[in-house]
C-alpha cells in the first residue's frame, strides 16, 4: 500500500474572470508561485507521487511545471478530457493507482496558511475529509457528522445547521473510491466528488478532521487579495535584490533576486517584491502588496492592498487601490484604480451576471491580462475589465468592460 496525491486543476474557473480568461485557476499566483505549485511541493514532503488533473489550459499547467522543474518522476499529469466534474477528475486519476493505495486528495484553489494539515491527516489511518469552520457556510459543502464521522455533506444549503463545511482536502481509499463511483449526477450534469464521499460515508467510516488554521476556496476574485494577505502573514524581511539609498523600509518585506528599488521609494510591510520587479524611484508600495515578476511600479506610483501579476507597468502617477492586475497590463499615466465608495458601503461584483456583495468596503478593480489604459484613466470601485482591452484617455470607467473591447466605442482612433 503506498499513499499518493491528486490535485484537481482541471475547472474553467469561470467566477473568477477575467483572470482566468488568460490562465488557469491553477496558475494563479500567490507571493508569485501558482496556486498549484503551493499543493505540490506541501504534498511531496508526504505522499510518494503526486497526479495533477489538468483540462482547461491544461498546455499552460503542463508548461508550468516542466519550466519549474516540478514535472519529475513523483509528478505526473492525466488530462480529463470533458469537464464531467470533480468526481470525474478523481476517477480519470484514481483508475491508474493501485486498489490499495491510499490517495491525499486537494483542489488546486484552496489555499492554507498552515500546509502541516497535510502532514498530520497523512499519518492518520482511515478514509478522512477535512472540515473549517466559515462564517458563511451557506456558500459551502457543509459537513453534517456524528461522533467525529461524517454522515453526509449538504452542498449550499439554504439553511445550515453547521458552521464547518468542506476544506476540499480528503484523505480515501482508492479502493473505496472505485467502489462508489456510480452516483447520481448532479443538476450540472456533473460527477461530484462530494456525491462520492457521501456514498461512502453510508458504507464505511469517514473521519471529520477540523482544521483550525487559515484557509480560503479562491473562487471569486476578491479571494485572490485575500490569499496573499494569508501568505503575507508568514514573512520575514530578506532582501536579496538591489536597494539604492535612499529607501525606507519598514515591517515584513521580502525583495527577491533581480529586482531593483529605486531610490526615495518607500515600501511598507508586509509586502512582496518578485524577482526581476523595478520600483521606484519616488514609489509607495503600502501593506498587503505583491508585485511579480518583471512588473514596473515608477515614479510617485502608489500600491495598496493588491495583487500585481507578470510584466504590468504602471510606470507613473497612478494609484493601484486594493486590486487585482493581471499580466501584461500597461497602465497609462494618471491611470487610478479607485477603491471606495462616497457613501463607504460595501462593493459589489457582477459574477457570472449575478451582482454580489464582496464584503469589503474597500475595493478597487479587477484588470485582465495585456489591458491598456490611456492617460487620466478612473476606474471605480469593483470594476472588472476583461483582457486585451483599451481604455481610451480621459474615461472614467463606472461598469465592467468585455474583453477585446475598445472602452468607450469609438469609430475611429485619433
Amino acid at each position: 500500500m503506498a499513499l499518493k496525491a491528486v490535485v484537481l486543476s482541471a475547472g474553467e474557473g469561470t467566477r473568477l474572470r477575467p483572470i482566468t480568461e488568460t490562465r488557469s485557476k491553477a496558475l494563479i499566483p500567490v507571493l508569485c508561485k501558482p496556486l498549484l505549485q503551493w499543493h505540490i511541493e506541501a504534498l511531496l514532503r508526504v505522499v510518494e507521487e503526486v497526479i495533477v488533473v489538468v483540462g482547461y489550459m491544461s498546455d499552460l499547467v503542463v508548461e508550468h511545471l516542466e519550466s519549474s522543474g516540478l514535472m519529475s518522476r513523483s509528478v505526473r499529469v492525466v488530462r480529463q478530457e470533458k469537464l464531467l466534474g470533480t468526481g470525474d477528475a478523481v476517477l480519470v486519476a484514481t483508475r491508474t493507482l493501485d486498489p490499495d493505495d491510499e490517495v491525499i486528495i486537494t483542489y488546486s484553489d484552496v489555499f492554507l496558511g498552515d500546509w502541516r494539515v497535510l502532514d498530520e491527516i497523512s499519518r492518520e489511518s482511515g478514509n478522512i475529509i477535512v472540515g473549517v469552520r466559515v462564517p458563511n457556510p451557506r456558500d459551502y459543502g457543509v459537513l453534517y457528522g456524528d461522533g467525529g464521522y461524517l454522515k453526509h455533506i449538504a452542498e449550499k444549503p439554504e439553511q445550515p445547521e453547521s458552521d464547518l463545511v468542506n476544506a476540499g482536502l480528503y484523505k480515501l481509499r482508492v479502493k473505496d473510491i472505485l467502489e462508489n463511483s456510480d452516483v447520481s449526477l448532479s443538476p450540472r450534469g456533473e460527477v461530484e466528488l462530494t456525491s462520492i464521499v457521501n456514498r461512502v460515508a453510508t458504507r464505511s467510516l469517514v473521519r471529520v478532521y477540523e482544521y483550525s488554521g487559515k484557509w480560503i476556496d479562491v473562487g471569486k476574485p476578491w479571494h485572490v487579495i485575500e490569499a496573499n494577505k494569508i501568505a503575507l502573514e508568514g514573512v520575514t524581511t530578506t532582501i536579496k535584490g538591489r536597494v539604492e539609498d535612499p529607501v525606507y523600509i519598514k515591517g515584513s518585506v521580502v525583495i527577491e533576486e533581480g529586482a531593483e528599488i529605486k531610490p526615495f521609494t518607500v515600501i511598507e510591510g508586509p509586502a512582496y517584491i518578485g524577482k526581476g520587479a523595478v520600483i521606484g524611484p519616488h514609489a509607495y508600495i503600502r501593506p498587503w502588496s505583491v508585485i511579480c515578476q518583471n512588473s514596473r511600479i515608477g515614479f510617485s506610483v502608489e500600491v495598496k492592498e493588491s495583487v500585481i501579476m507578470e510584466n504590468v507597468h504602471a510606470s507613473h502617477l497612478s494609484y493601484i487601490g486594493d486590486s487585482v492586475i493581471c499580466e501584461g497590463v500597461n497602465l497609462g499615466a494618471g491611470t487610478i484604480l479607485a477603491n471606495l465608495r462616497l457613501d463607504e458601503k460595501s462593493i459589489k461584483m457582477n459574477i457570472k451576471g449575478v451582482r454580489e456583495d464582496t464584503g469589503r468596503v474597500k475595493l478597487g478593480g479587477i484588470i485582465g491580462a495585456h489591458v491598456k489604459t490611456g492617460v487620466n484613466v478612473s476606474i471605480m470601485p469593483g470594476v472588472k475589465i476583461g483582457s486585451y482591452s483599451w481604455i481610451l484617455p480621459g474615461t472614467v470607467v463606472y461598469r465592467d468592460v468585455s474583453s477585446k473591447t475598445i472602452y468607450p466605442p469609438r469609430t475611429t482612433l485619433q
